[in-house]
């Protein structure tokens, strides 16, 4: 229900409510249905669907309807994820709610700060107007210029710190597009574009985000391979970036500009940096303060005396360096889009309820069993597939955990070569469009509120086709041509 205007007149919102419904009977369905059949693995173990696995179904199901169609504020479902865990005795509300303070969700919590240091500062409009310096007036290059530096940059600081940089950036360009308040198609694809191509370019390096790592351990640990730094980014770089510059066209097309350029951009972007005069102080210890954080986060690949410390640690210690030099003060952290901060919160708690539930490793197993007689380019795909729903919904590594074993064990019956489950797994993790939930970047990039989770989704069905279409050409040819092992033959 809601009200319209600013007046008494009651309406009744039809369209929230049905969502509303449906969501609920979906949980109560598969919550009290009865017991499901084991899974059954290729070596004949059995896996069973336990009265809490499938509440933590039930809840996915619930808490996916509610999170698309919005029917309420996405932090709130968030929270949902909790009551509900702990009132139908899915997991004791201490592991429930104990996932919203998990590392990740506070490292979303410091790179939200960053993005609000270097708006505050000035950081950002100064990177803004000379990125435009350089691109000009044209609207298509404006989204090439912005798509290429998330790009570039995910290649050496995680998509999540990426995020929150490029962020405040584009706020400051799209507020030389416009000053009305109303959503644009081009602030669209600015900001969905950005989620996306953050994703695209995370895939290319280890230093992107955590889910390469995990993978790479279970690779090592079950097909008894390594593959360095290097070998991972030879592989990846041609697809990531062959994303990029595709997802460009796709919202060249999709969410073209209003306006095909915005005349004098150029001068007037030339004028307010000049304008700006020399680095401030503060803008000065916000950079140093940045930089050192992504410098140690950059170094932990390669030191091992820093692998230790934990990232979020990190981040949170740059977040109070800017409260200590008074950069940010109280007021600043009252404006924290905590909204987005629950969202994700309820993302981690509702990933590790399907995991510690054993319901994920259920899923992973019945759909894998679909394709075990199937043809081995079917059978990646298959997977692919998985795991790309899977990441829409929980954390990528948790994802990547769930279904790369299971996938790596079946493998072999196929004569499928390893390797090409492992990079077909880590491209489309990378990727999640669907779902705000998916990555950070989607959740940073909502709080412009220049698309509902709506448009977000549907935007995110065709990239996603359009994500399997290329990852189907490289495994059939491209990475062959480039000495990737495919198919081991029978």
């Amino acid at each position: 229900m809601s009200y319209t205007d600013g007046t008494d007149k009651f309406t009744f919102d039809w369209k929230r409510w049905i969502f509303f419904f449906l969501g609920v009977g979906l949980f109560i369905l598969v919550y009290y249905s009865p017991p499901w059949p084991d899974a059954i693995d290729p070596m004949g173990k059995h896996f069973e669907l336990t009265p809490q696995a499938k509440g933590a179904l039930a809840l996915f199901l619930l808490a996916g309807t509610f999170w698309v169609f919005e029917v309420m504020p996405i932090g709130v479902t968030g929270l949902l994820i909790g009551v509900v865990q702990a009132l139908f005795f899915i997991r004791p509300a201490s592991e429930a709610f104990k996932d919203f303070m998990d590392p990740s969700v506070l490292f979303i919590f410091g790179s939200l700060t960053i993005g609000m240091v270097f708006t505050k500062v000035g950081l950002t409009k100064r990177l803004a107007y000379k990125m435009l310096m350089i691109v000009g007036e044209r609207t298509s290059r404006i989204y090439l210029g912005c798509f290429v530096v998330t790009a570039l940059l995910t290649h050496i600081m995680a998509h999540t710190a990426v995020a929150a940089t490029m962020y405040p950036l584009l706020l400051a360009i799209y507020s030389l597009y416009t000053t009305d308040t109303k959503p644009t198609r081009f602030g669209k694809g600015l900001f969905i574009g950005m989620a996306f191509v953050a994703g695209a370019g995370s895939i290319i390096t280890l230093l992107g985000a955590a889910r390469g790592i995990v993978a790479l351990g279970f690779y090592n640990q079950i097909a008894g391979k390594e593959v360095s730094f290097f070998e991972l980014s030879y592989f990846m770089a041609p697809i990531g970036w062959l994303m990029v510059f595709l997802l460009w066209i796709f919202f060249m097309v999709l969410f073209k500009p209003e306006r095909d350029r915005i005349p004098g951009l150029r001068e007037k972007a030339k004028q307010l940096n000049d304008e700006m005069g020399p680095l401030s102080r503060k803008e000065i210890l916000a950079s140093l303060i940045v930089l050192s954080a992504i410098l140690f986060l950059s170094l932990q690949s390669f030191v091992p005396a820093l692998q230790p410390f934990n990232k979020s640690a990190v981040i949170l210690v740059a977040t109070i360096m800017f409260f200590l030099l008074n950069i940010l003060d109280i007021q600043d952290l009252e404006l924290i889009p905590w909204n987005i901060i629950l969202l994700f919160a309820g993302a981690m708690s509702i990933g590790f309820c399907l995991w510690q539930t054993g319901a994920a490793e259920w899923l992973a197993i019945n759909w894998l069993g679909f394709f075990k007689n199937s043809h081995w380019f079917i059978f990646v795909m298959g997977i692919s597939f998985f795991i790309l729903v899977m990441t829409n919904f929980i954390m990528n590594v948790a994802a990547i955990a769930i279904s790369l074993p299971v996938a790596l064990v079946v493998a072999p019956y196929l004569g499928v070569a390893s390797e090409v489950i492992l990079f077909a797994a880590l491209t489309v993790a990378g990727m999640p469009f669907l779902l705000l939930v998916g990555a950070a970047p989607n959740a940073i990039a909502y709080s412009s509120k220049q698309f509902t989770s709506g448009e977000f989704f549907a935007a995110g069905v065709p990239a996603s086709i359009l994500l399997l279409a290329v990852l189907g050409l490289f495994i059939i040819l491209v990475w062959p041509l480039m000495g990737m092992p495919v198919y081991l033959g029978t």
